[in-house]
């Protein structure tokens, strides 16, 4: 039973530790590609974006983070397509529901899933930032936005810190109370061995 006691706290401890570990790589990494990117970080080639409304749901929801591709030829589009665009000093991800082809221009009209009508302009091609993959994590945007912020960055970064030296203080309390036991053990066979019954 005390084998079984100690293989599964060794394989509890193990598991803490790796959870740990990957926690702060993840929030650095994540803290660190935020910053440099000025804001939606770039992985494998796509961006990652954080969506604030929620005029595409139920496709994903607010606070969601998604996956878009910004390369290729933006006049591809057809019906159907969920593309990002500049709109006012704004980017916008809503889907296409109809294509307007004028002269040498291609423009999409536009429509977010859960808005009643289409959006308001077309958008023209040369606006056309990226196309959605289809690719989304609920909820973890608010993750992503609070590390924007100067307190979030700084959170992220020394949080998982704080959790790895508690950890650490805990392992050191645990090995410690490990070799007194052990100790009185060696004591408790040394009296017996030097007076027997």
């Amino acid at each position: 039973m005390k084998v079984k006691m100690k293989t599964v706290k060794k394989i509890t401890s193990g598991v803490l530790s790796f959870t740990l570990i990957a926690a702060i790589v993840l929030m650095a990494v994540t803290v660190i590609s935020v910053k440099a990117s000025g804001g939606e970080p770039e992985i494998f080639g796509y961006q990652v974006k954080t969506v604030l409304s929620g005029s595409m749901e139920p496709e994903f929801q607010t606070g969601s983070v998604i996956a878009v591709q910004p390369d290729g030829d933006m006049t591809r589009f057809t019906e159907g397509d969920v593309i990002t665009f500049m709109e006012e000093e704004r980017l916008v991800t809503h889907r296409v529901v109809d294509v307007v082809e004028s002269g040498e221009n291609v423009m999409y009209e536009t429509k977010g899933d859960n808005n009643n009508a289409p959006d308001r302009d077309l958008v023209l091609s040369d606006n056309v930032v990226a196309e959605y993959t289809g690719f989304t994590i609920p909820y973890v945007g608010y993750i992503a936005s609070f590390a924007q912020s100067q307190l979030g960055g700084a959170l992220m970064l020394i949080l998982p810190g704080l959790l790895l030296m508690g950890y650490a203080g805990y392992a050191i309390w645990q090995g410690i109370s490990q070799l007194e036991s052990n100790n009185k053990k060696k004591e408790k066979q040394t009296e017996k061995a030097e007076n027997p019954a």
